[in-house]
């Protein structure tokens, strides 16, 4: 039966525009950025390089049995260079054959982590102009996503306000391992800003940041770490929820990247048992926590949860809601997900066209 939904899926997958809420651009060289740099960064790179905030030196971020930095075997371009770093090899491998309609870039090589938060806000300035140049000009399938320097937040401000007025930036990033919890009121005007402008905030998970995903530590392994992923991205969402974040910009929308889905359902059912007997202590939080997952927060789909019984899958994504749900590939990370291919559950019509297109097209507002 798994094999004949999985056949169905590829026949009506390919039909359908996809919106793929999950791309890793590369620059092709490693001075790529450069050329978007005032000279005095560039010469302090040089001289000095960027210090981020990942405290264990000589750490890899992936295991080396994934070259270069996790990516797929087969996603090097023929021309040379790292994968995703060549436009015509990405719409060969991944716009073209799979229907994407609209993918919206995720860069993983911004200054929001630098400890020097003035270069930060350069490389940030940087990587925004090299999106335009090198992707969103030349394909107009490509959206951006606004990087900024979370903890230097007039700095942040100024470039979503500089970035703004360009409608292929469709989103603002922040990583989820920021210095405070992602509810506290710093973060706030930042978030005013999004929401006074539509634009989701966008958090996906990191290979590094300013604290463990772990609460004891750094972990031994790169299995727990490639799993704890989602811890991170879990802690942002109670924060923000208990701090009170949505009660204060209700239209405020967040996208929860690459960090799974599944957990929303038991995360919410502990968060609401939680609030019913000690809600004095937060009474602006004027809801049920549920409430506010339901109509604030989105998930994209990679990497999906994959239960042994489909079923159990199938009740989750329901549980959730098929309209908090975006697809989403992790192109050209190892464990990229084929659209043809993702869901191992028999959905319904309504609920893929939701999933894989509409969701995506209503929260980034595409035309």
């Amino acid at each position: 039966m798994n094999q004949a939904v999985l056949e169905k899926d590829a026949k009506s997958e390919a039909r359908l525009g996809i919106v793929d809420c999950d791309i890793h651009p590369a620059f092709g060289t490693p001075g790529e950025l450069s050329k978007f740099l005032p000279v005095r960064w560039r010469d302090h790179l040089t001289d000095y390089g960027q210090r981020s905030a990942n405290p264990v030196v000589g750490t890899l971020p992936y295991p080396r049995m994934t070259p270069g930095n996790g990516m797929r075997r087969d996603a090097w371009p023929p021309n040379g260079g790292p994968p995703a770093s060549d436009l015509a090899y990405l719409r060969e491998q991944l716009l073209d054959p799979l229907d994407i309609e609209y993918g919206v870039l995720q860069p993983l090589a911004a200054g929001s982590s630098t400890l020097n938060q003035e270069l930060g806000a350069a490389m940030c300035a940087a990587v925004n102009d090299w999106q335009i140049d090198k992707w969103m000009a030349p394909e107009p399938r490509l959206k951006g996503s606004i990087s900024v320097t979370q903890e230097d937040v007039p700095a942040a401000l100024a470039e979503i306000e500089a970035r703004v007025g360009d409608k292929r930036f469709v989103q603002i990033a922040i990583p989820p391992r920021t210095i405070e919890p992602a509810g506290r009121r710093r973060y706030w005007p930042i978030y005013e800003a999004a929401e006074h402008h539509g634009l989701p905030i966008g958090m996906h998970s990191a290979a590094y940041g300013w604290h463990t995903n772990s609460g004891a530590g750094w972990l031994s392994f790169y299995i727990e770490e490639h799993y704890a992923f989602s811890h991170s991205l879990q802690s942002v969402v109670i924060s923000m929820i208990f701090e009170g974040v949505f009660e204060r910009f209700p239209k405020l929308k967040l996208v929860v990247v690459e960090g799974g889905f599944a957990w929303a359902a038991p995360l919410a059912w502990r968060l609401d048992k939680q609030w019913e007997r000690m809600r004095s202590e937060v009474p602006h939080v004027k809801r049920p926590p549920s409430e506010y997952l339901r109509e604030n927060i989105w998930f994209t789909t990679q990497p999906i949860e994959e239960p042994e019984n489909n079923r159990h899958l199938l009740d989750t994504l329901r549980w959730i809601g098929a309209d908090r749900l975006m697809f989403s590939t992790d192109y050209p990370h190892w464990d990229f997900d084929d659209p043809r291919y993702a869901f191992k559950v028999p959905l319904s019509p309504t609920e893929r066209t939701r999933i894989f297109r509409e969701n995506a097209r209503q929260v980034y507002r595409l035309p």
